[in-house]
């Protein structure tokens, strides 16, 4: 129930080219307080709900727990959710011994795309693709929760 990733910006669409799954993602929360976010979703035809934790110094590590729930239940409490809901497409990109999940936004934050890669401990070493920027791993303002309140276009 310990998170580690760490989250990038990404420099072109290269990515696409090697993406072996996508998923249209609907996020809200129902909860944004940095010390335990609240957050309902529905990725394809599947329904979640999920809660995260603070995160430590580096923003690389914190607290998350997830259930699946019922399509009809997550569409249900998204309706119950703060501001602006996250619209994403989702692509699953391996690479070298790891998956790299890489997030185009739509909608009110149409523009901004994170590649993220979850790690087994802090110091494990990674390859990274030449569509990865610029590290952003603890920047507050590109978690997804922040986004649903201030919306990438506002910035």
């Amino acid at each position: 129930m310990i998170e580690i990733e760490r989250k990038f910006l990404v420099l072109n669409e290269d990515y696409k080219k090697h993406a072996t799954n996508q998923f249209q993602i609907a996020q809200g929360y129902l909860n944004t307080n940095p010390n335990r976010t609240v957050r309902v979703r529905v990725k394809g035809n599947k329904g979640y709900i999920n809660v995260k934790g603070i995160g430590n110094e580096s923003g690389t590590t914190r607290f998350e727990w997830e259930k699946e729930i019922d399509l009809s239940e997550a569409q249900a409490l998204l309706e119950m959710c703060e501001e602006t809901i996250i619209d994403k497409i989702r692509y699953e990109v391996p690479y070298g011994n790891h998956l790299y999940e890489v997030d185009e936004f739509k909608g009110q934050n149409e523009g901004l795309v994170v590649g993220e890669i979850e790690l087994n401990s802090e110091e494990e070493s990674f390859d990274k693709p030449n569509w990865l920027g610029t590290e952003i791993t603890g920047q507050d303002k590109y978690y997804n929760s922040y986004l649903s309140n201030t919306p990438y276009k506002n910035w």
